[in-house]
Parts: C-alpha cells; sequence; structure tokens
C-alpha cells in the first residue's frame, strides 16, 4: 500500500512542503526546491505584487518548477486583507487553495487566535480550501476543524527562530485528538532532525522555508530536509519501542550458552 500525504482529497509523493522566500537568489531558490523532492511550494503574494505584474521573472522561475502552488496570506493583519489576498490569488492561480496567515503580533509573529477563526470561515463559505497557520493550541485547532479544515497547520516555534519543536507535548495532544485531520508543521523548524521529530509524533508534513532558505548551501540543506522526512515517517510507521525507566540489557543472559577458558587458553 502506497504511503502519499492527502491534502483535500489530493495526494503527493512527498511530505514536505517549501516555501519561495528569502533565497540568495532564483537560480539557488530553485535547485533548492528541486533538491527537496517536493511537490507542493508556498507563495507570498503581498511581498511581490503579481496584481501590479511585479516579480515575472520570480513567477515564470516558479511555474517552471511545475509543482502545486499553495498561495498565502503572509504580512496579513486583518480579516479584510486576507479575503481579498485570497481572492486575488485564486484568479491568478486558479487555485481554490490558501494557506491561511493571519498575523496578531508583530514582536513573534503569532496568528491572532479570534481573527482567523473569522477568516477560515468567511474563506470556507467561499469555497476556499483553507490551510490555516496557528499555534500549537489543542482548542484552536478543534474550532479549526470543526469549521471544516480538512488541514491544519500549528508552528513548532514562532516563525524564523529555527528552534524546532517547543512544545511536543501539546504537539502530540493535537495529533491524539485529530486523528483524521491533515497536521502540517509550519515555522519554527531550523534543522532536519526537528523535521524528523514531527514526523516521528505523527504529523503528516513539514513546511521549510528559513531553514533551507538561510542555510549556507541551501540545496544541501533541501536535500537533508528531504531524507529527515522520509526517516521520520518510516521511524513512526515503524512502532517504535516504548520509552523505559530503568535500563534492560539488550542481550539477555538467560538460556544463552555459557563459553569457558581452560587454563591453556583454549
Amino acid at each position: 500500500m502506497s504511503d502519499l500525504l492527502t491534502i483535500y482529497d489530493h495526494t503527493f509523493s512527498s511530505r514536505l512542503l517549501v516555501g519561495s522566500a528569502l533565497y540568495p537568489s532564483m537560480q539557488i531558490m530553485k535547485n533548492a526546491i528541486q533538491a527537496s523532492g517536493s511537490n507542493i511550494v508556498t507563495l507570498s503574494l503581498r511581498r511581490q505584487s503579481p496584481e501590479k505584474n511585479g516579480g515575472q521573472v520570480f513567477w515564470q522561475h516558479i511555474q517552471s518548477l511545475g509543482l502545486t502552488l499553495l498561495p498565502n496570506t503572509a504580512g496579513c493583519h486583518s480579516v479584510k486583507e486576507v479575503v481579498n489576498l485570497a481572492n486575488m490569488s485564486r484568479e491568478l492561480f486558479q487555485t481554490n487553495w490558501i494557506k491561511l496567515e493571519l498575523i496578531g503580533d508583530d514582536y513573534n509573529l503569532q496568528p491572532d487566535p479570534v481573527e482567523l477563526l473569522k477568516a477560515t470561515q468567511i474563506l470556507l463559505q467561499d469555497g476556499f480550501k483553507v490551510l490555516p497557520y496557528c499555534t500549537d493550541d489543542l482548542v484552536i485547532c478543534q474550532r479549526l476543524a470543526d469549521l471544516g479544515c480538512q488541514v491544519i497547520m500549528p508552528w513548532g516555534a514562532p516563525i524564523g527562530t529555527g528552534r524546532g519543536l517547543l512544545n511536543p507535548y501539546a504537539l502530540e495532544s493535537i495529533r491524539h485528538r485529530l486523528p483524521d485531520i491533515t497536521l502540517i508543521i509550519d515555522a519554527g523548524i531550523g534543522l532536519p532532525s526537528h523535521a524528523t521529530q514531527a514526523l516521528e509524533l505523527g504529523y503528516d508534513a513539514i513546511l521549510i522555508n528559513s531553514a533551507i532558505a538561510q542555510a549556507t548551501d541551501p540545496v544541501s540543506m533541501a536535500t537533508a530536509f528531504n531524507y529527515a522526512v522520509k526517516a521520520g515517517r518510516a521511524g513512526y510507521l515503524a512502532q517504535p519501542m516504548p520509552a523505559k525507566q530503568t535500563a534492560r540489557p539488550s542481550t539477555p543472559t538467560l538460556g544463552m550458552p555459557f563459553w569457558h577458558h581452560d587454563k591453556q587458553g583454549g
């Protein structure tokens, strides 16, 4: 049986989503995304001003990859901004997918939970397939699922910090309570080992941008994340041994043959 990532009834072979911002050059961006093995690339529409024909070379590079596009609402601070940008993205890219970001605090870029729920409801009613970015708050994730989100994207840590999974307990709780929701860790991942840990917890995928784009060698780092996600998923499916409080020898002595040496060393 194949082990595919499902996002709103679409299936993908890779469990790594990759962002398209912050790379030192467009060619490095393209090479890194290809090295990641990702099937999905996110786009920050507000920063590129596509409605004014901005960044045409950038769009050409993205389109040449032949990947599924996931527009986002990065930089939005209100429901009105989110709805306007989502409608623009649907018209430009002919997709009803939207990664919903609605920032409530400019210091740690934490999503506004109240406005996020409002925007989610509006977009779902308007036919969008919403992938909301939120904190690792179980109640918020439950409310998003109740509204009809089939995919939820809690953070591991604040955007761009690279600190990994700050609260594994909270993330495990979300996974346990929402077994039928596709869960994608979005934000805070800094190392391939962080991605592996998230997949080992049962999360379905990872979205990476800064950790790849701001590495000294983005292409090599993208390759590392490609392997890390596969390793984490394989480890989760293998059902790892339970942790124990006391030591236990890996080679038991009971029932084992006993060898001895005579005085001649034979």
